[in-house]
């Protein structure tokens, strides 16, 4: 009998073991700007990624099981990214890596992802050689040649311009990308790029007028700043405090409630290129509004939709997969097609990008009025 007992109980333990195991939380991981210059683009993209998560835990899980996010903030420094992702990976478990915003971090972290064969997804980094890293590097957004051709057509066309200069920021990935691809298009169907000049971002540089007074000497008709809300603001003000009143140019690193917090009433009439608009009247994003105000009491920026397309389509490809094996999930995510997002309808491409529309938002105070929406 005792022995039988001893069986039982072994029997019994074995398959509390196996219950438990599979009751295991599914890891996800995330890296994210929480913290520094750029804190709006991870707060936001993150407050995406936490919406997703809720909604599809609310609903039961994937596979059975619930989502977990671990969150690590790269503090929008160089040297954060690898160290968050490493964490993740090695300590966390992560089955799969959602980040970052911004460019440079995503290629930094992105090599680690791709030894390691872990998934990352990133919701927002337009630079194409993000996803060139490696064949378990994706992306939710559109990239910059798509971009930078999306404002020098809304220049030609919607702007009128024929002349204009150009403010880079030559310490971002992101912001020379977008320089390369606008000049391409610019110059190619007729406009004249008057005069470049060159900044560093990232706090280094918060004095433009010398490169502003140049600029204006140039007498240009818009001029394209590709950079992030954090200088765009500063250099809008130095610009009309010089006198310049033609208008400001970005693309979606713009795309942050602080832009107007800066650059107050000197961004009224400038325009940017970015993912999605809260005015748009899709019920899908209305739906999103809608959600995202209620959890965060706030109005979503392109960020935020773009961390919950980003959750919402790896969740998916989890199920798909059937498992949470990284291979058989990277797999998956290579066969996303026409996945309706918040952000538009998503296709993955051979490259794994996101082969998807634009917006053009005008800043008009505190908000930002659609202006147009430019297809692939």
């Amino acid at each position: 009998m005792k022995e039988i007992m001893k069986s039982l109980f072994c029997i019994l333990f074995g398959f509390t073991a196996i219950t438990s195991l599979c009751a295991q939380d599914i890891v996800i991981g995330e890296f994210a700007s929480l913290t520094g210059s750029e804190a709006t683009f991870g707060i936001n993209s993150s407050n995406g990624v936490e919406l997703a998560k809720q909604e599809i835990n609310n609903a039961g899980g994937v596979l059975g099981r619930k989502i977990k996010t671990v969150i690590e903030d790269d503090q929008s420094k160089p040297g954060q990214p690898s160290s968050a992702v490493k964490k993740l990976i090695a300590s966390d478990k992560a089955i799969a890596i959602v980040g970052e915003i911004a460019s440079s971090r995503s290629l930094e972290a992105a090599p680690i992802c791709q030894e390691a064969k872990i998934p990352m997804v990133s919701p927002g980094s337009t630079n194409p050689r993000v996803t060139e890293v490696g064949d378990y590097i994706f992306r939710v957004c559109f990239i910059d040649p798509f971009q930078g051709t999306v404002m020098a057509k809304f220049a030609l066309d919607n702007l009128k311009a024929k002349k204009v200069a150009i403010l880079t920021d030559v310490r971002n990935d992101y912001s020379v990308g977008l320089t390369k691809y606008f000049k391409e298009y610019f110059t190619s169907h007729g406009g004249q790029v008057a005069v470049e000049r060159s900044f560093s971002g990232g706090g280094t540089d918060k004095d433009f007028r010398a490169q502003l007074t140049s600029i204006k000497a140039a007498q240009p008709d818009a001029i394209f700043v590709p950079g992030y809300y954090t200088e765009a603001g500063l250099i809008a003000k130095q610009a009309r405090s010089l006198g310049i009143k033609v208008p400001l140019m970005g693309g979606d690193g713009w795309d942050s409630p602080k832009l107007s917090e800066i650059g107050g009433s000197a961004m009224d009439g400038c325009f940017f290129s970015t993912h999605f608009s809260p005015q748009d009247t899709n019920p899908k994003v209305q739906d999103f509004v809608k959600k995202y105000r209620e959890k965060f009491n706030a109005m979503p920026d392109g960020m935020a939709p773009l961390g919950y397309d980003a959750m919402m389509i790896l969740a998916d490809c989890i199920k798909t997969a059937g498992t949470t094996d990284a291979a058989k999930v990277r797999e998956a995510l290579t066969n996303v097609k026409d996945y309706e997002g918040v952000t538009g309808k998503i296709t993955i491409d051979n490259k794994r990008n996101a082969n998807k529309s634009a917006v053009v938002l005008k800043v008009n105070g505190r908000q930002n009025d659609y202006v147009a929406t430019i297809a692939p």
